[in-house]
């Protein structure tokens, strides 16, 4: 495919109806959720997990002893938001028992893509260390790639929480990073060859033997599709669930749903 192809192949708003609405609706949401969470004395905020203003995470608690931590990752194709636009998709795992640590991290160019890998492994490990339990780990589109990255056993920065790992949910995550260097998007990643093939989960051999869904919207771009399909083709442990109707927008919606199928399939 040619640069400008691959654009468009990994433009989501421009094929989404009203995509503009959908960011601040999400921070409303998440703000009217942390509120709530606060007011009932559910939330530890903006805890360090490392020296950058952005290595924070906010740890949802649960009414009674957590049954584990769920960890959920933001998107944003490394470049953009952080935890506070995401705190209302805790609502689903929260209802059903579990603690849930959302990390913001520090975004590209500042850093490159393998930096954010370590800063993840280091956000879990430290929520890993307060919450006793299985771990399941989600996350959306660039938050896809990193808790599938996770499990790569080349990642050093496991040290605590590997063996903890129980399931892995990605959400229209991107497990082959190839594509992506000749994107404009690049000019940001500073992706070459060595760094997108170590980047990239779907290309390493060396897994924790975890169970992964990778979770995908029907009316999706195709490329996230077989990005999906890509992960479960490499990966013996993976499968694709390919939702009915949802976009790349919408698809993580039903996190916040304590009985949807997404929900289920994390807390399996």
């Amino acid at each position: 495919m040619t640069h400008q192809e691959l654009d468009d192949a990994y433009a989501n708003g421009k094929y989404i109806d009203r995509a503009g609405e959908y960011p601040p609706k999400w921070a409303a949401a998440a703000a009217a959720f942390r509120d709530r969470s606060a007011n009932r004395g559910k939330i530890e905020p903006d805890i360090a997990y490392g020296e950058h203003g952005r290595e924070r995470l906010d740890l949802f608690l649960p009414d009674a002893a957590p049954r584990g931590l769920v960890v959920f990752v933001h998107g944003g194709y490394w470049r953009a938001f952080d935890k506070s636009s995401w705190s209302h998709l805790a609502a689903g795992a929260l209802a059903r028992g579990y603690a849930v640590a959302m990390p913001s991290y520090v975004l590209c160019p500042e850093v490159r893509i393998s930096d954010i890998t370590r800063q993840i492994a280091a956000a879990i490990d430290l929520a890993a260390r307060r919450i006793d339990g299985p771990i399941r780990l989600t996350g959306h589109s660039a938050g896809g790639h990193l808790v599938t990255r996770m499990l790569c056993r080349d990642l050093k920065q496991q040290r605590f929480f590997a063996e903890r790992i129980v399931n892995v949910v990605s959400i229209s995550g991107l497990h082959d990073l190839r594509p992506l260097m000749k994107t404009a998007m690049n000019a940001d990643f500073g992706l070459g060859a060595g760094e997108a093939n170590a980047e990239s989960p779907a290309l390493q051999r060396d897994a924790l033997p975890v169970p992964v869904t990778a979770w995908v919207g029907s009316d999706e771009r195709p490329a996230f599709i077989e990005q999906a399909r890509f992960l479960a083709a490499n990966w013996p442990n993976a499968d694709v669930v390919i939702e009915p109707g949802r976009h790349h927008f919408d698809v993580i919606d039903a996190l916040a749903d304590p009985e949807s199928a997404l929900v289920d399939r994390l807390l399996a």
